[in-house]
């Protein structure tokens, strides 16, 4: 199989692929969709969805691979994403693996497009394009439910909100969440908090880091700290942050507590 990729420009891949490895969570989760999680081999540290990925040894973290296992293991193809990950897709291929980078979506729809990309890749178009149907149906169905303004952060390290060029923000206006930061014309940015308070959000909306207690104590905790008064909802971490087909489920999960908090 011969392709051009933007960013590795030209990639030979077998024309079977049977042992694949994911460095990505979303592609992980793609692949489970997809009905071929059997193919993996090998996943990053991050992969944690399904939990039939934990028994897999794990190659890399977002950006630095054990070379050695991951060679050891005579992968047909390696995935990943761009993103923080592209030095690390140019330096496998310069290694001479069988790489092939998932693009960062910029709307959901880019999650779409990347799980028809790997139908293509693995043989898989019918399945793909069936997934795809029944994703972007689910995604129609969430349009214009609510009206409010709201304030997303996400917690890696540090607080994290979403301005223009965001799959997140494209995400939350689809439902009529309303990101306060959408005239901001970067995608991930350190907030301020005064600012937050200034532009008077409906909803505080918080996403904690993966595998925390209590995310919604936690986010009311973090309002009351600041002086917010206006209402919180929180996700269980890692959800709106993973752009794999999950990420649907998610939303409608978020809708509903949306809905359950707002009345």
């Amino acid at each position: 199989m011969k392709l051009f990729h933007e960013l590795l420009g030209p990639v030979e891949l077998p024309d079977r692929l049977e042992r694949i490895i994911s460095l990505a969570p979303n592609v992980t989760d793609a692949l489970f969709a997809l009905g071929v999680g059997d193919r993996l081999v090998g996943r990053s540290a991050f992969c944690h969805r399904p939990a039939e990925v934990l028994s897999l040894p794990v190659l890399a973290s977002y950006t630095k691979t054990r070379t050695e296992l991951l060679r050891s293991l005579k992968p047909d193809l390696v995935l990943l994403s761009t993103g923080v990950q592209r030095e690390q897709a140019l330096r496998l291929k310069e290694g001479g693996f069988p790489v092939y980078a998932l693009p960062l979506p910029l709307s959901p729809y880019g999650i779409l497009e990347n799980l028809s990309t790997l139908g293509h890749l693995l043989d898989l178009e019918e399945r793909a394009s069936e997934l795809v149907h029944q994703l972007a149906e689910r995604y129609g169905r969430l349009k214009g439910r609510f009206d409010v303004k709201v304030y997303f952060e996400m917690d890696l390290g540090g607080p994290i909100t979403v301005g223009r060029g965001s799959y997140i923000a494209q995400a939350l206006l689809h439902l009529g969440l309303r990101p306060i930061f959408l005239d901001v014309p970067q995608a991930y940015f350190p907030p301020d908090l005064e600012e937050v308070k200034r532009r008077k959000p409906d909803l505080f909306l918080y996403e904690p880091k993966p595998w925390g207690r209590n995310p919604l104590e936690k986010a009311r905790a973090l309002a009351r700290e600041r002086g917010w008064s206006f209402p919180v909802v929180a996700t269980d971490g890692d959800e709106l942050a993973h752009y794999g087909p999950m990420f649907f489920a998610f939303l409608e999960k978020l809708a509903d507590r949306v809905a359950e908090t707002l009345g």
